[in-house]
């Protein structure tokens, strides 16, 4: 391990919540100046940990020690962590939309000059911060119009304006594409030769690999073990072994799939944006898929997938222009959300929490949200059926709850991620649109929902799958379409598609001839 001297040690943390204990004597040492990865399944205590270290959970409300350059801590709350340089950067990014760069920046902290706010020493300030993490940006743009990946930075921008000297980052680059994700590890790697010492939290074994001094691994609410990258060579099976405590030899289970007709099929789907109509998102884009098909879509960020997605189903995104859907055989009309239900479709949004979910639901309730008409009773709900229903998806699912009473925005993400699988399967549909289902879901978690998929297609349903990530698509997919700015350009069977020539059609403005 690195001589340089210890920054954190988190003595025997114990946290627990009403009928779960999320951790359970974890301890954690990072030294100064090195980039420290935390591994775990989803549910394994990562984020609550952090949440411990940073006071959001504060002192008191958990057992154990922490001691933060040489001397204990007690933090009371997430304003006494940062005014000790420890800043933690959320997965969900705690911007506000409609304020701009530097009101972002400063919001609580504003420079002030006689009692008002300084706004041009906010905005020379904001400027240099923004340089830190190469951000080259009016500092009067307001966070809606901006990316991801540069709102990302704009959080890293405020740590910077609080004076860090511990940056936790949880989920980084779980909804940046590989540009982006590229660039923040690369600012990692600079922040740490000016000795700014960094935690991230991660299920991209690949990113942790790279860029990380020391892992700590963390399961089922207990620090396993902390190894050194370089001196225990450490790759991606081996933290794959730690986290999940076996050998995963292969991260796709074995599947022989059953393929009958094509039963669903889309003809010249053309959708103009919703703002600016001039630009089609869809451009006569024509697909099929069989039953028992896992049909995956590839395209770089921006492509226009999820836009073809929500807009078949119910026309949920961008104004309709033409094209035809049909259903065994018979041409169908889905012009809402109701009618796309109605017709057996079903569509899991790649966000899960703000489009997915309703954090302030329960479990049981969220399951059956999507058509309550099957647990109705007479004019009432039958509370009896709802709680089998989702008592059922919980065993069958293996969702990682004590109760199906307990709120969503409780579970880790890998289980909310299985919350909305349960809600669309409680729908019966015929296909099934699932969006990025595996964002920010550790690998055991992933294995799991890949087995969920390959069942719903071994019952004849059809399931299209819109994935960033290649190797996903090429383990899972019996089909994959290609899409490139809204054009559909090529489609390629399993047996003969390769990262490489994926690629290929991803980036070609060629589009599909129709077959």
């Amino acid at each position: 391990m690195s001589s340089a001297p210890v920054l954190l040690e988190m003595r025997a943390i114990t946290k627990e919540f009403p009928g779960v204990k999320a951790l359970s004597d974890v301890s954690l040492r990072v030294r100064a100046g090195e980039i420290h990865a935390i591994c775990g399944e989803n549910g394994a205590g990562k984020s609550t940990l952090m949440k411990v270290l940073s006071g959001v959970y504060p002192y008191g409300s958990y057992d154990g020690q922490i001691v933060y350059q040489g001397s204990e801590v007690k933090f009371g709350d997430i304003r006494a962590s940062e005014n000790a340089g420890i800043v933690i950067i959320h997965q969900e990014l705690a911007l506000i939309p409609l304020m701009s760069i530097t009101e972002n920046l400063f919001l609580g902290n504003e420079p002030k000059k006689n009692g008002a706010i300084d706004w041009k020493a906010a905005q020379l300030r904001a400027t240099e911060l923004m340089a830190r993490v190469g951000l080259d940006e009016n500092p009067d743009t307001l966070v809606k119009d901006l990316g991801v990946g540069k709102q990302q930075l704009i959080e890293i921008a405020k740590a910077f304006a609080k004076n860090v000297k511990l940056l936790i980052l949880d989920e980084p680059t779980a909804a940046l594409n590989e540009n982006d994700s590229q660039h923040l590890l690369d600012l990692l790697r600079g922040f740490r030769e000016r000795g700014i010492t960094s935690i991230i939290i991660s299920h991209k074994l690949n990113e942790i690999e790279a860029i990380a001094d020391s892992i700590t691994i963390i399961r089922d609410g207990k620090s396993v073990e902390t190894l050194d990258v370089k001196a225990d060579g450490v790759d991606e099976d081996r933290i794959v072994r730690g986290m999940v405590g076996r050998e995963l030899t292969n991260r796709y289970p074995d599947h022989t799939p059953k393929i009958g007709e094509v039963f669903f099929e889309v003809r010249d789907w053309t959708v103009r944006h919703p703002i600016s109509t001039e630009r089609l998102v869809a451009k006569g884009s024509s697909f099929t898929v069989r039953r028992g098909e896992i049909v995956g879509f590839a395209g770089l960020m921006g492509a226009g997938r999820t836009e073809l997605a929500m807009s078949i189903f119910g026309r949920s995104y961008g104004v309709y222009e033409r094209g035809e859907i049909w259903k065994d055989g018979k041409r169908i009309e889905i012009k809402t959300v109701s009618d796309a239900i109605h017709h057996g479709l079903a569509y899991v949004s790649e966000d899960r929490k703000a489009v997915g979910l309703n954090l302030l639901d329960d479990i049981k309730t969220s399951t059956v949200s999507a058509k309550l008409s099957k647990i109705r009773k007479f004019l009432k709900l039958d509370e009896v059926a709802e709680y089998k229903a989702a008592e059922g998806y919980r065993q069958s699912l293996r969702i990682k709850t004590p109760t199906v009473d307990e709120g969503v925005n409780k579970l880790s993400g890998g289980n909310q991620q299985k919350v909305v699988l349960a809600k669309w399967m409680f729908t019966d549909p015929d296909l099934l649109i699932l969006d990025e289902p595996t964002r920010g879901i550790d690998v055991g978690a992933k294995y799991e929902i890949y087995g969920i998929i390959q069942q719903l297609a071994d019952q004849g349903k059809g399931v299209i799958v819109i994935s960033s990530e290649l190797p996903e698509l090429l383990g899972l997919c019996d089909r994959i379409y290609t899409v490139f700015e809204g054009s559909i350009t090529g489609v390629i069977d399993r047996a003969d598609a390769t990262q490489e020539n994926l690629m290929k059609q991803m980036t070609s403005n060629k589009k599909m001839q129709t077959r």
